[in-house]
């Protein structure tokens, strides 16, 4: 057989999505990896002892950035893009920029081809890039914001979840991408007031889901 047959587990670098409500410690939590290094593209982390780079301008000096990492990836051994959200304005406005459109639902004359394009660019200039920083040894995190959304079951009528606040188009690649999805909110439990309503009952605790 010319193929060889590899037996147990393989330990690789980890690539991560973490997304939540605003303010709940996303950031923080990226920033317990091992020696990260912040891509922060909100400008958002001055409170973390961490290391990061500038404050990207625009969708093409995020893209130089993780090439810096990629060209010398023992810079760090965690690479977070804090926030994909954020991230995904930057590819809009470039597109936009591009084919000298007023709003992603004009972009190429409309029909949903912005978000076509939103999807393939983000896919081939940004999470096969993480790729090619995966490849080189390094972790990647990327942090989200999370946003309500309604579901539709096949099986159960409509309701809201937590998602990423990415469109959605993009959503789905980068769950794909990840080995870990994350969802970091409060700890609460439902219950019944008085009237038999139903409403949430929040703690102090944190929780990830996985």
């Amino acid at each position: 057989m010319k193929f060889k047959i590899e037996k147990g587990k393989q330990k690789k670098p980890i690539r991560a999505c973490v997304y939540g409500p605003a303010g709940i410690g996303k950031s923080t939590f990226a920033g317990q990896f091992p020696e990260p290094l912040f891509i922060d593209v909100e400008g958002g982390t001055h409170e973390l002892d961490v290391s990061r780079f500038p404050v990207p301008e625009n969708w093409s000096e995020l893209l130089e950035m993780i090439d810096a990492v990629i060209a010398e990836p023992k810079i760090c051994k965690t690479l977070v893009i804090d926030t994909i959200d954020r991230a995904e304005v930057l590819l809009t406005n470039a597109l936009l920029a591009e084919k000298k459109a007023d709003s992603i639902e004009a972009y190429g004359g409309g029909y949903g081809k912005g978000y076509t394009a939103l999807q393939e660019r983000f896919t081939k200039d940004f999470l096969n890039r993480l790729d090619r920083v995966i490849a080189k040894g390094v972790n990647v995190v990327l942090v989200a914001h999370a946003m309500m959304r309604k579901f539709e079951s096949p099986e159960d009528p409509p309701y809201d979840r937590w998602e990423l606040k990415v469109s959605k188009k993009v959503a789905p690649v980068v769950k794909e991408w990840c080995d870990l999805l994350l969802f970091a909110n409060y700890d609460a439990m439902i219950v019944e007031d008085d009237n038999g309503k139903a409403k949430a009952r929040g703690k102090a605790k944190r929780v990830i889901y996985t």
